[in-house]
């Protein structure tokens, strides 16, 4: 998974709140009464169903060490054909930008480009192939066995005891400058700085079964939260632009 239940409702909740009006009529036209918030967890519920099964790879890039500059970052993604986040969410701009998509694709791919741009600033979403982006680095969280992954999908959020609503109060706010600085980056400048989050991440993390506590969460939180606010304002950027024609 990629983000837990609130890191997803996060993003989704702060994206719904820079929606043009145009873009919020859309979605409501294909979801619903179903918020963008409730609908940004789909993508993980279905996991358990075969039929979906073809989706895992839409979740993640497995990404090497070794990529030192935003420009190597991006000759890298030129040359990406396989089946993973970057590829999948470009696919899903295109079909969402057809006026003549079928409603069941509209809803289907909407749901996935939600979910997907949220765990694109989840940064252990761009980890090592070998460790499973970091799935099989055991650390402890507060005595309990858990994996790097985890800690940054759900156990930092959730120890902040909050709901996803409360937490989107809590962090959405953004100067009128940065605001428009993150709608203007690219998807590749997403993905560089999660990338480059997830190598000091595994630098942080020197002896096997790391004990992870209070001092990991007072380093980190900023860091998290401004991951959360960065995706609701890249997801909402780019609602707009696909559905404000």
């Amino acid at each position: 998974m990629a983000w837990g239940l609130l890191g997803h409702r996060i993003t989704a909740e702060i994206a719904e709140s820079y929606l043009s009006p145009a873009a919020k009529k859309a979605i409501k036209d294909i979801l619903g009464n179903e918020s963008m918030a409730m609908t940004s967890n789909w993508a993980d519920f279905v996991k358990s169903d075969t039929a979906y099964r073809y989706l895992y790879n839409w979740h993640f890039m497995n990404l090497n060490d070794g990529i030192n500059s935003y420009q190597e970052m991006q000759e890298y993604l030129k040359n990406d054909t396989i089946v993973d986040s970057y590829t999948k969410l470009n696919f899903l701009i295109k079909e969402l930008k057809n006026k003549n998509l079928a409603k069941e694709k509209k809803i289907l791919y909407l749901r996935l480009l939600i979910h997907i741009v949220g765990d694109m600033h989840q940064p252990m979403h761009f980890g090592r192939e070998s460790d499973y982006g970091g799935n099989k680095i055991k650390v402890t969280w507060f005595a309990e066995a858990t994996n790097i992954h985890s800690v940054w999908d759900e156990k930092l959020i959730d120890f902040q005891q909050l709901s996803y609503t409360e937490y989107t109060k809590a962090i959405n706010y953004v100067t009128p400058t940065q605001k428009a600085e993150w709608q203007k980056q690219p998807i590749s400048e997403w993905i560089y700085e999660s990338y480059t989050l997830s190598r000091k991440i595994y630098e942080d993390i020197k002896q096997p079964e790391q004990k992870l506590s209070y001092r990991y969460n007072f380093e980190y939180l900023s860091t998290i939260n401004n991951q959360l606010l960065k995706g609701g304002i890249h997801l909402a950027a780019l609602l707009n632009e696909i559905f404000d024609k």
